[in-house]
């Protein structure tokens, strides 16, 4: 879908006499490196200097003898890291080099990458967005450039233009809990027993430790505060949940000093 309405921008740009093209590029593989360790596992196989590379910066050069890798100081754990973009049938060499540098790289999954992803506040796409919500109620209002508000526009323009004008009914907030962990679509309640939302995603977390959950949702304009005390139903029983700023954990970004 979003390519379909960027063929269709492109179409109306060119039309209008704008020198701009998109290309779709599917020969290549995608491979993220997350963590603290990152920078001894690659810089021994980059001519990259990771060193000046900051945070959501690109640079092209040779990874382990593969040439024309492009690196980006990016990636969805909330941890420093780069994502490789590099030639598919050259992936499986990449990925090979990388587990035999130093810094002691290892696999890991999707349930890995979820839980650092929650503990820093960051959406899944089909989970804490999707096409039934917006920017405004997913608290993510900062990425409407001003241009963009001053103009309009954009798919979905008229309501969320509104939206921040005049505030949306629900926000997307973050939860801490204890006891069963809580998982996508568990009703929140107030005190009273009233629903006023319902969470998109959770899990324990194994960053702070301690029996802690974290879990995030949407809820009332009205209860959305932090510090409100709510309850979220996991198997018919109420857990007490506490409305928390997020992220759940501090990220490390990397910004060249």
């Amino acid at each position: 879908k979003d390519m379909k309405l960027m063929i269709k921008r492109i179409d109306e740009m060119q039309g209008a006499g704008a020198d701009v093209a998109i290309e779709f590029i599917e020969d290549r593989g995608l491979v993220a490196l997350q963590g603290p360790s990152m920078m001894k596992a690659l810089q021994p196989l980059t001519n990259i200097d990771l060193s000046k590379l900051g945070f959501m910066t690109s640079e092209v050069g040779t990874v382990a003898g593969i040439q024309n890798c492009r690196v980006t100081r990016c990636g969805y754990t909330g941890e420093d890291g780069v994502e490789i973009s590099v030639l598919e049938d050259k992936t499986q060499n990449l990925v090979g080099a990388l587990l035999e540098s130093e810094g002691s790289p290892a696999l890991a999954g999707l349930g890995a990458r979820d839980s650092l992803r929650l503990e820093a506040g960051l959406c899944l796409y089909g989970n804490d967005i999707d096409e039934t919500t917006t920017p405004v109620e997913a608290s993510l209002a900062w990425t409407i450039q001003k241009s963009r508000r001053a103009t309009g526009g954009f798919p979905g323009a008229s309501k969320i233009l509104a939206q921040l004008k005049s505030g949306a009914d629900k926000k997307r907030i973050g939860f801490i809990s204890e006891g069963p962990p809580v998982r996508g679509h568990a009703i929140v309640q107030d005190k009273q027993g009233n629903k006023v939302g319902e969470i998109t995603s959770g899990c324990p977390s194994p960053s702070l430790g301690n029996g802690l959950n974290i879990s995030m949702g949407y809820v009332d304009k009205q209860v959305s505060k932090v510090g409100t005390d709510l309850d979220i139903v996991v198997r018919k029983k109420k857990v007490p949940a506490k409305v928390t700023k997020m992220p759940f954990v501090k990220t490390n970004y990397y910004n060249p000093k």
